[in-house]
């Protein structure tokens, strides 16, 4: 399974970008899919995480109103759309897949990792 995420670029506070994420290697049907970012200096967090019906999401609470996730899977794609953009926000963004089709918030339980994306905001 391989991963690639884009989307990134710069944008001013209070901007919106959407990230995707297309898998492939195989359907991204029945995995479940996660969104992660790291910040300059910071170690990498959780931000947003969908199960393979998409119908379960969770997020952190920095960024719930403000991000949504949501799939695809016509097209092996994962969408972080993301809105009233922070300049605390920004940080390369990376998506992430999980076999167990559950939703997930932490990095161990994800086997599979896209190589990530660059969100600037400024201010």
């Amino acid at each position: 399974v391989q991963l690639q995420a884009c989307g990134g670029g710069l944008v001013q506070a209070g901007g919106s970008l959407r990230l995707s994420c297309v898998t492939s290697g195989r359907t991204s049907s029945g995995l479940g899919m996660g969104w992660f970012r790291q910040a300059p200096g910071k170690e990498r967090e959780f931000v947003a995480t969908i199960s393979y019906i998409g119908t379960n999401t969770y997020y952190i609470d920095s960024v719930k109103g403000r991000f949504t996730i949501s799939r695809d899977d016509a097209k092996n794609t994962v969408y972080l759309q993301m809105n009233t953009l922070k300049p605390e926000d920004t940080a390369i963004y990376y998506c992430a897949a999980k076999a167990n089709g559950y939703y997930g918030i932490r990095e161990p339980q994800y086997e599979y990792w896209g190589q990530g994306t660059l969100v600037t905001v400024s201010s």
